[in-house]
């Protein structure tokens, strides 16, 4: 009886260990596919220990997983690209106060879509992060070349790096914009549709 009780355990305790082992594989490839280039960065940050990077993004999951972001108001989208315009046309003359102004307008961006305040750069990043992670870096860029760490051809790629980000929050607004656009109008064609309905029934009474 004793020894099978010892076989029962060890067996439970062998399953056990094959179930965490499997979670943590999981838990690892879930991060990869979720991340993509941002896991190897923060990989490489953390000298190639893998599991101080995956406890890093893991945090940042469960700080700004289930943030929504909040679609622009009306007139924002237009107003941005044409300052955004702005910004690649000062390049030109002032690549320093582009950059500069660049990176105010991605952090007001982001702000305006929900994500946390620019004030502090690291949480509003690791935010992006979970919900932008093919284009964030190229905020960290622009961010970098404010520092002064660059000269102008490394500001100039910062720049076109960091529009992939102001492209991706402006299109998903564009995206909920439309939807709450088409809502409104389908509720607008409603009411109208209602209101014809209502008068030729009067209409109809007062004839009759």
């Amino acid at each position: 009886m004793t020894t099978v009780v010892i076989i029962v355990a060890v067996v439970l305790v062998a399953a056990v260990a094959a179930f965490l082992l499997r979670g943590r594989g999981t838990g690892g490839r879930g991060l990869q596919r979720r991340f993509g280039p941002e896991y190897d960065r923060t990989v490489a940050r953390h000298d190639g220990d893998t599991k101080a990077a995956e406890h890093e993004l893991s945090e940042r999951v469960k700080a700004h997983g289930s943030l929504s972001e909040r679609p622009l108001r009306p007139g924002a989208r237009e107003a941005y690209s044409r300052r955004w315009a702005e910004v690649q046309e000062r390049f030109i003359d002032s690549p320093r106060d582009a950059i500069v102004e660049a990176d105010a307008l991605l952090a007001q961006l982001a702000r305006d879509r929900g994500f946390p305040d620019g004030d502090s750069f690291q949480e509003q990043t690791d935010a992006l992060s979970v919900h932008h992670a093919e284009q964030v870096d190229g905020y960290r860029r622009v961010h970098t070349a404010v520092r002064g760490q660059g000269g102008t051809e490394e500001m100039r790629k910062a720049l076109i790096e960091s529009r992939a980000l102001f492209d991706v929050l402006l299109a998903d607004s564009s995206d909920e914009s439309a939807r709450t656009d088409r809502h409104d109008e389908s509720a607008r064609t409603d009411r109208h549709d209602e209101s014809v309905r209502t008068d030729r029934h009067q209409a109809k009474g007062s004839a009759a």
